[in-house]
This record gives C-alpha cells, sequence and structure tokens, in this order.
C-alpha cells in the first residue's frame, strides 16, 4: 500500500483497533476514525484522532466496518451509504485462490487456504485458520485461535468462538453459536448456542 489515507474506520472499540492497527501495518493510515459515542470524540485510537457520528461516512466513501458484534454490522452494512473495502494485515496468509468479500477483515497470524470464500463484513480474527473450500458466510466472526478443517460452512452472522475447532464438511448455521474451546463434528442448526467436546447444543431451560 502506498500510505495514501484512503479507508474510513467505523467503529473505536476494541476490534476498530485492531483494524486500524492491521491498516496502520500496511503502511496505510486511515482517512478516519468515527465512532457513535461522543465520549470517544476527540480522543485517539492508535495515534489517530476519532470523530463521529458514523452516519457522516460520505457516501461512497471507502469505509470497514470495525464493529465485533455480528447484528450490528449487518444493521449498520445496511444503513450506512459507504463503499465497503476489505481489510487483510499483512501479516495473514491468503491463497491467490480465495475469495475474499466485500468489508471483510482478516487479522494478523489468520490463514485462508485455497479456493475459500470469506463472505461480505465477516471477521477471521487473530491466528484463525479457514482450510480449503470453506466457505465463512456474511456477517460471521471467526474468534482468535479457531480453526475450520476444509469444506465447512459458516452461516451468515455465525460465530465460532475463541480455540474453537470445526471438522471437516461440517456447517455451522446462521447466526448459531459454537463456543469458545468447542469441537463440533456434526451439524449445528440455525441459531443454535454450542459448548463442550463434541459440542452440543446448550438446553437453556
Amino acid at each position: 500500500m502506498s500510505g495514501e489515507h484512503t479507508t474510513l474506520v467505523l467503529g473505536a472499540g476494541g476490534h476498530g483497533k485492531v483494524v486500524l492497527a492491521a491498516l496502520l501495518a500496511a503502511g496505510e493510515p486511515p482517512a478516519g476514525v468515527l465512532d457513535d459515542d461522543p465520549g470517544r470524540w476527540g480522543s485517539e485510537l492508535l495515534g489517530q484522532p476519532v470523530g463521529g457520528p458514523l452516519a457522516s461516512c460520505a457516501a461512497g466513501a471507502a469505509a470497514i466496518l470495525a464493529i465485533g458484534d455480528n447484528t450490528t454490522r449487518k444493521r449498520l452494512s445496511a444503513e450506512l451509504g459507504c463503499s465497503w473495502r476489505p481489510v487483510v494485515h499483512p501479516q495473514a496468509w491468503v491463497d491467490p485462490s480465495a475469495r475474499i468479500g466485500e468489508g471483510a477483515f482478516v487479522a494478523a497470524g489468520a490463514v485462508v487456504l485455497a479456493e475459500a470464500t470469506i463472505g461480505a463484513h465477516a471477521i477471521v480474527n487473530t491466528g484463525a485458520t479457514v482450510d480449503h473450500d470453506c466457505v465463512v458466510g456474511p456477517f460471521a466472526h471467526l474468534a482468535p485461535g479457531c480453526h475450520l478443517a476444509g469444506g465447512v460452512a459458516v452461516g451468515e452472522g455465525g460465530l465460532v468462538g475463541i480455540g474453537a475447532a470445526v471438522g471437516p464438511a461440517v456447517h455451522i448455521g446462521p447466526w448459531a453459536v459454537l463456543g469458545a474451546g468447542a469441537a463440533a463434528v456434526r451439524d449445528l442448526a440455525a441459531g443454535v448456542t454450542a459448548v463442550g467436546v463434541p459440542a452440543r447444543a446448550r438446553d437453556d431451560g
């Protein structure tokens, strides 16, 4: 990257800090950092001034939603008229045949292998691995240190927790949650929360 200020970072919380660090590591300082919390306006994030609100992002401006919550990213992607761009940390490894969707983020130490697809506004967080032919849906989040075997599918808004593992060709349903450290060896239905080794749907009743 050229050092030009081209991308707005939308969100000044913890995930915003990680996304901003990736841009800075790539030699691309942001065009700005915006947040909806007035308490953050006028502060700095990694030396970059924070302004707001998010709606002040000009129509068509290049931006990334640097917000960890999957539901919030989905809502804001529809509300804001930005031009969403992906951000890949220079210390991530992405196979040339992999596809990275608009507004997606791939963090430091992450690995995305051959013919994998990362959907729009999805997060592949620090040290997560995505093996061949995986499909990670839009607005999904692969937490730090989780691992997807080959052919895994994670539905829209799915969350694979810290250190979790998903076996070959297993499907994680839309908006399902696989808990931290869990191991999914069979498909998870949409919207369920599963924990343990092997992972089983949690009974909150």
